[in-house]
């Protein structure tokens, strides 16, 4: 399963701490995710490959701006929303319009967002709504 893990570019140390455990926001997703040798895949704003931060093991700079805010949802089966701001909530908005799952821990309070308090929480959500196994 893939899930989409959205979120703000700056983030304090408590939400670090809550997206590394999720496996969670931007750097923070992949250290984690890294750390339990999981494969991570940075869909990057930029045309340059060399922007993507050093625990992402598949950079794909598109080039678009935050117009690859599709891009990112789309490749995922369901998303995790992890604090944010505007361009958090377009992707919130494009995976709920695509049909996506989303779990949200202190994020935008939207109608079709499952508001969970733990990273745990938001796992076994995305799990359960996508039909993983």
């Amino acid at each position: 399963m893939r899930v989409s893990v959205i979120g703000g570019s700056t983030i304090g140390p408590e939400t670090a701490a809550v997206a590394e455990a999720l496996g969670g926001v931007m750097a923070a997703v992949c250290r984690g995710a890294r750390a339990a040798d999981g494969e991570t895949i940075g869909i990057l704003p930029t045309d340059d490959r060399r922007d993507a931060n050093p625990h992402v093991t598949t950079p794909i700079a598109t080039g678009l701006g935050h117009a690859r805010n599709a891009l990112v949802v789309m490749n995922g089966d369901a998303a995790v929303a992890v604090d944010g701001a505007g361009g958090t909530l377009s992707e919130i908005g494009l995976a709920l319009a695509q049909g996506r799952p989303v779990a949200g821990i202190d994020t935008h309070d939207v109608d079709g967002v499952e508001a969970v308090d733990s990273p745990t929480a938001a796992v076994t959500y995305v799990e359960r709504a996508a039909g993983a196994d």
